[in-house]
């Protein structure tokens, strides 16, 4: 978000709606969050088309406010996502306007699943649990597979299909 024009704040709280009634269609339909991830989507929107700054508002206060109106995502995980989502708005925003789409969503969700990643082994660690780094990982990236192919098909197709230029709004 270039700056804090009127534009840029709705579109921020467009994306930040769509970040709370994903997930609560998908579980509608009994589709699993952990496994398709809905709320993604609208962060690395957010992140795309308005910038930075709004992908990371978006990540830190999607999963918050949908736990505090649905219970969901489960307390365990609001910090977990607190720490991938933000990630995943920032690091978008910061190269969707320099390296191909497909590309800047890899970085972008290679480096917010270390911040998952990274958050579970904290956790691990204040509750010591028997689990090391490299089974950190494996859940972080296997469970949320599917998901992150719908990602790689969904978001592109929307980008081109809403013909915004990329990293700004539209």
């Amino acid at each position: 978000m270039n700056k804090f024009s009127s534009k840029n704040i709705t579109l921020t709280a467009l994306f930040l709606a769509l970040g709370l009634i994903l997930p609560i269609l998908f579980h509608q339909f009994a589709l699993a969050g952990r496994i398709f991830l809905p709320m993604h989507i609208p962060v690395f929107l957010a992140g795309i088309f308005v910038g930075p700054l709004s992908g990371v508002v978006v990540g830190i206060l999607s999963p918050v406010i949908s736990f505090f109106l649905t219970g969901m995502p489960p307390a365990y995980a609001v910090p977990l996502m607190a720490m991938e989502l933000p990630v995943y708005g920032l690091i978008i925003g910061l190269l969707a306007k320099r390296l191909p789409l497909i590309l800047a969503l890899v970085v972008s969700m290679i480096l917010g699943r270390a911040g998952f990643a990274l958050g579970l082994l904290i956790l691990g660690l204040f509750l010591n649990m028997p689990y090391g780094l490299s089974t950190f990982l494996k859940v972080s990236f296997v469970v949320g597979f599917p998901g992150i192919v719908i990602q790689l098909i969904l978001i592109p197709l929307l980008v081109k299909g809403i013909g915004g230029k990329v990293g700004r709004s539209f």
